[in-house]
């Protein structure tokens, strides 16, 4: 029986069907830790995850267990591997893990709680696994449970102890969420507590579509100390070293990553799921219009700071609206930024809608229809550079003007993401001010300030007619905001809403735009899900729908 054991934690990064490119990076990993005894691999990391209904596909499985037993040959020597897999066994198909040692699979662990509510929707695709027990490594009892194995069901692991488990290794697909690491750390010594286990906690890191994995993986010892942190939105391996006295086995202590504050955190995840987005789906780089606004300015500096200069395209495409502040600022922040600058004028494609709309549009006033052209042509134009050029086009508009419609379809909504999806009014300010205050980890652009004062101070507007601001046809967005996190995140009552201090003819008719505009959210981009409801994923509301609880 040995007392000493070397485990290695690969936090990294794989691609979504990329079974090739994800063996060679578990491969890799292997080489990076040398002399381990064991190496831990993400949930469903040989696949990506989540698969959702490509799992399905029988050749697609068929190639992710050859794979896995292409890793399991390089095993006769080296660390031994547990690696997230799908399984087939007895026709059923599971979330696993599998434990490759000495060339071959020698056994496997089970997902057994299929988790089933916000961005996850396992129950359709996995077959809920039976209590299993440890696995054995290197003569050492090691229960593997399977992220939400620990999340919502503590006799799944209390089963793997019973069963005679020394140490918990868990291998994880977290998404992120702004404010849920010390959710996180909190759970982990809850289990640690309970069950008298240490624990590491195995996150992945990366972007899925809308979901980011921010790694931020863990150990936990029996006595409830922190014993590593890794850094979030970063790749990396490390190798723990355990020792086994007194029966209870325990890991010494190794770095512990800074922890972040919201703003911090929530720009790094919208660099990597831009990034990432970008890069897995082989674009050369984004184009996006600059207005001179808050959004389009904070779009571009995430763009930048993922993507590089380099690889951003911005375009100022005024209107006879368009005041000379807005063409200087935005001609100011593409200096800032270091990006590919050009104006393309509307008025001219404006014109001629005009003239050939007029026999239909004859006695009709001017409204909203001339608006939404101008936004459409805007987005003709950015959608013609990208298929010319190749560039995806990026979209900027913000949480809350999603939620309440303030956004044309097949103009400014048109594009392949938008980083600001998942961002309401106030936060945008928010971290406009925190990026111009500070480097983020990792970014590309430019140190600094990187948006002009001007742009985050003045009254926001869409420039579509003479002297609009927002707040013509919206409530001040700290008000609007507000109601919004009650109704959307919150589901929270007209009665309770109105409750908390809003005006209730307010509170009414932000009720009907936010249900009245689900169309449109359905024709949106994808972008990065921030917080514990993003329009999507987390918030499947009909279409067709005549109820207002607010009466």
């Amino acid at each position: 029986m040995t007392d000493r054991l070397r485990i290695a934690l690969a936090q990294l990064n794989p691609t979504m069907g990329d079974l090739a490119g994800n063996l060679a990076k578990a491969l890799a990993a292997r080489v990076a830790a040398a002399g381990a005894d064991v190496i831990l691999f993400p949930e469903l990391f040989i696949t990506g995850y989540p698969p959702e209904d490509l799992i399905l596909k029988r050749a697609f499985v068929d190639d992710a267990l050859a794979a896995v037993e292409a890793l399991a040959a390089d095993t006769v020597s080296g660390p031994a591997v547990l690696i997230g897999t799908p399984w087939r066994e007895d026709g059923k198909l599971y979330n696993a893990v599998a434990l490759l040692d000495g060339g071959k699979i020698v056994a496997r662990s089970l997902k057994r709680d299929l988790p089933n509510y916000g961005v996850f929707d396992e129950k359709r695709v996995f077959s809920a696994g039976p209590l299993t027990g440890p696995l054995t490594v290197r003569g050492v009892k090691i229960g593997v449970p399977i992220c939400e194995d620990i999340w919502s069901n503590d006799a799944i692991i209390a089963h793997m102890v019973g069963q005679g488990a020394e140490i918990l290794l868990v291998p994880n697909g977290s998404p992120y969420e702004a404010g849920k690491e010390d959710v996180r750390l909190n759970l982990v010594k809850a289990r640690v507590a309970e069950t008298g286990r240490p624990m590491a906690y195995l996150n992945m890191v990366g972007g899925q579509d809308e979901v980011v994995f921010d790694g931020a993986s863990m150990v936990v010892n029996a006595d409830g100390t922190l014993a590593w942190l890794l850094p979030p939105w970063a790749e990396k391996v490390v190798v723990t070293d355990w020792q086994r006295q007194g029966g209870v086995w325990t890991c010494a202590s190794g770095d512990i990553a800074p922890t972040e504050k919201r703003s911090q955190s929530v720009y790094h995840a919208m660099m990597l799921g831009l990034r990432d987005y970008v890069n897995k789906n082989r674009f050369p780089g984004v184009v996006l219009g600059l207005s001179g606004g808050i959004d389009s300015a904070l779009s571009a500096a995430v763009a930048v700071d993922a993507l590089g200069p380099e690889r951003v395209r911005c375009v100022m495409m005024p209107s006879r609206y368009t005041a000379q502040d807005s063409l200087d600022d935005a001609e100011d922040c593409a200096k800032l930024l270091g990006v590919a600058y050009e104006t393309i004028g509307i008025e001219q494609a404006v014109d001629a809608f005009g003239t050939t709309l007029a026999p239909v549009f004859a006695g009709r006033k001017a409204d909203t229809t001339e608006e939404n052209i101008q936004s459409r042509i805007r987005g003709l134009i950015l959608m013609a550079i990208s298929n010319k050029f190749g560039p995806m086009v990026l979209t900027t508009g913000n949480k809350s003007e999603m939620s309440v419609g303030y956004a044309t379809l097949y103009g400014d909504m048109c594009g392949g993401y938008n980083v600001l999806k998942d961002i309401y009014k106030m936060e945008v300010f928010r971290l406009s001010h925190w990026r111009n205050a500070n480097m983020p980890s990792g970014a590309l652009g430019p140190a600094g300030r990187v948006i002009p004062e001007r742009i985050i101070t003045k009254p926001p507007t869409a420039e579509l007619r003479a002297n609009q601001t927002d707040q013509d046809s919206l409530p001040p967005y700290e008000i609007l905001d507000g109601i919004l996190s009650c109704l959307v995140e919150q589901e929270l009552s007209f009665e309770e809403v109105v409750a908390k201090g809003y005006q209730p003819a307010t509170v009414k008719r932000v009720e009907h735009l936010l249900y009245l505009s689900e169309y449109k959210r359905r024709q949106a981009p994808p972008g990065v899900k921030i917080g514990p409801r993003n329009f999507g994923r987390d918030r499947r509301y009909p279409i067709t729908n005549a109820f207002r609880d607010a009466r």
